[in-house]
C-alpha cells in the first residue's frame, strides 16, 4: 500500500482530538438539564467529569507501555472505537450511575490516544517543525471543544432534543474517525531505532524522570487543572452568575478555544525558531494564571469577553505545543509513547480533582470564584518552579545520531 502523505496523518490526528474535545464539551452546556432530571447537587455534576477523567489518567501510563511493544495504531484505534461505542451509550443511560458507568467507559477509550498519537506524529516530524506541527494537531481540540458546545447547547435548547441527543449525533463521526486512522496511518516503530530499543529495554526508565521531565510534568498538572475547571464549569457559570441564556453559552465559552487557534499556532512558530524554549513557556504559564484571576474578578460583560479572548490566546492551548516540543527534544525518540504518557496522565491527574473541587468550594461559598482563583495560583506556582529546569541536559537519542546518554557537559542544550 502507498504510504499515506504526513500531512493526511497530520489532518487525521486533527480531526481525532476534534471529536475527543468534542465529546469532552457537549456535557458542560447540559449539566443543568441533567442536574434536574437526576436531582443532582453541584459535587454531583462535577462528579460526571471526575469519572471521566479518572478512567483517562489512569489509562495513560499502560497505554505507553502497551504503544510502544504492540504498536502504537492498533492501541489508539481500538481505544477510539471504544470511545465512540461508550458516546452513544451516555446518551442511553436511565440513572445517574449508568451514566457514570458510561462516561468511564468513555474515559478509558479516549486514554489511549495521547501517547500513540504523539508518540507517531513526533517520531515523523523534524525537530525544527515540531512545534508548528504539535499546534496544528492540538488546534483539533479548539475545535472540538467549539463545535461541543455550540452543538450541544442547539440540539437540547434551541431544537428542544434533549440532552442525550448530542452524545448520539457525536458517535457515529467518531467511529468512522477510527476507522479512518486503522487504515491510513502506519506506524514503523518496531522497524527502526533498534539501537534505541536495545538500551531502552535494560531498564533506563530514569531517562523519564529526569529534573527537567519532573518540572514539566508538574507544570502541565498545574496548567491542564484550570483548564478543564473552566471547561467543565464555564458554561454553567455563565447561565447562573452572569445570567447569559443557557443557548448562547456554548457560543461564548467557545472564544476561548478559537482564540487558542492563532496563538497555539504562533507560539508553536516560535517556539522552533528561538534558541531557549525556558522563557516562552514561563510567560505563558504567567500570562494565563493572570487570565484565570481576571474571569471571575471583572464584572463588566465585555472586558469578560475580552479575558476570555486572551486565556485563548496565552492559556493552556498555548502553552502545549510548545511543552510537546520540549519533551520531544529531552526524550529518546523510542520512547516518546511513554513520556508523552507520563506526561498527559500529570496533566490529568489534575482533571480528576478540578471539576469536583470546584464544584465542592462552589457549594460551600455559594459561588464557582474560588475555583478561578486557585487555579490561578496553582498555575503560578507551577511556572515558578519551572524557571529551576537546567539549562543543559543530557544529550537525548536521535535516530540521525549515534547513541549519547551520558554526559551532561557538551552537547545538549535545551531551554
Amino acid at each position: 500500500m502507498k504510504k499515506t502523505h504526513p500531512a493526511f496523518v497530520i489532518f487525521l490526528f486533527f480531526l481525532g482530538w476534534v471529536f475527543m474535545y468534542a465529546d469532552r464539551n457537549i456535557l458542560s452546556p447540559v449539566m443543568g438539564s441533567i442536574g434536574e432530571e437526576w436531582g443532582l447537587d453541584n459535587a454531583q455534576l462535577g462528579l460526571m467529569s471526575t469519572v471521566f477523567f479518572a478512567a483517562y489518567a489512569l489509562m495513560q501510563i499502560p497505554t505507553g507501555f502497551l504503544a510502544d511493544k504492540f504498536g502504537r495504531v492498533k492501541v489508539l484505534v481500538a481505544g477510539y472505537v471504544l470511545f465512540g461505542v461508550a458516546t452513544y451509550l451516555s446518551g442511553l443511560a436511565a440513572s445517574f450511575g449508568i451514566f457514570l458507568l458510561m462516561r468511564a467507559l468513555t474515559g478509558l477509550g479516549e486514554g489511549t490516544y495521547y501517547g500513540s498519537q504523539y508518540g507517531i506524529s513526533s517520531s515523523i516530524t523534524p525537530k525544527k517543525y515540531r512545534g508548528l506541527v504539535s499546534a496544528l494537531i492540538n488546534s483539533g481540540m479548539a475545535f472540538g471543544i467549539s463545535l461541543g458546545f455550540i452543538a450541544s447547547s442547539y440540539f437540547t435548547y434551541s431544537l428542544n432534543k434533549g440532552w442525550q441527543f448530542p452524545f448520539y449525533v457525536f458517535a457515529v463521526p467518531t467511529i468512522i474517525v477510527a476507522i479512518l486512522i486503522g487504515i491510513f496511518v502506519k506506524d514503523n516503530h518496531h522497524k527502526k531505532h533498534k539501537q534505541e530499543k536495545a538500551i531502552q529495554e535494560k531498564g533506563n526508565m530514569k531517562l523519564l524522570f529526569t529534573k527537567n521531565h519532573l518540572l514539566v510534568y508538574l507544570l502541565i498538572f498545574c496548567s491542564l487543572y484550570g483548564f478543564f475547571g473552566m471547561l467543565t464549569w464555564l458554561p454553567y457559570y455563565l447561565q447562573t452568575a452572569r445570567g447569559v441564556d443557557a443557548a448562547q453559552t456554548g457560543i461564548i465559552a467557545s472564544l476561548v478555544p478559537w482564540a487558542s487557534i492563532p496563538g497555539a499556532i504562533l507560539f508553536g512558530i516560535l517556539s522552533d525558531k528561538i534558541k531557549s524554549k525556558k522563557p516562552l513557556i514561563i510567560s505563558l504559564a504567567l500570562a494565563g494564571a493572570l487570565c484565570q484571576f481576571a474571569i471571575p474578578y471583572i464584572e463588566n460583560y465585555s472586558l469578560l469577553l475580552v479575558g476570555l479572548v486572551l486565556y485563548g490566546l496565552l492559556g493552556k492551548l498555548a502553552l502545549d505545543p510548545v511543552l510537546i516540543s520540549y519533551m520531544a527534544d529531552i526524550t529518546p525518540s523510542s520512547m516518546y509513547s511513554r513520556v508523552y504518557g507520563f506526561f498527559n496522565f500529570s496533566g490529568m491527574l489534575s482533571s480528576i480533582f478540578a471539576p469536583y473541587i470546584t464544584g465542592y468550594f462552589a457549594d460551600q461559598t455559594g459561588s464557582l470564584e474560588f475555583g478561578f482563583y486557585l487555579s490561578g495560583v496553582l498555575l503560578i506556582f507551577g511556572g515558578i518552579l519551572f524557571i529551576f529546569t537546567d539549562k543543559r541536559i543530557k544529550p537525548t537519542i536521535d535516530s540521525s545520531s549515534t547513541v549519547m546518554i551520558g554526559n551532561v557537559a557538551g552537547e545538549g542544550k535545551i531551554g
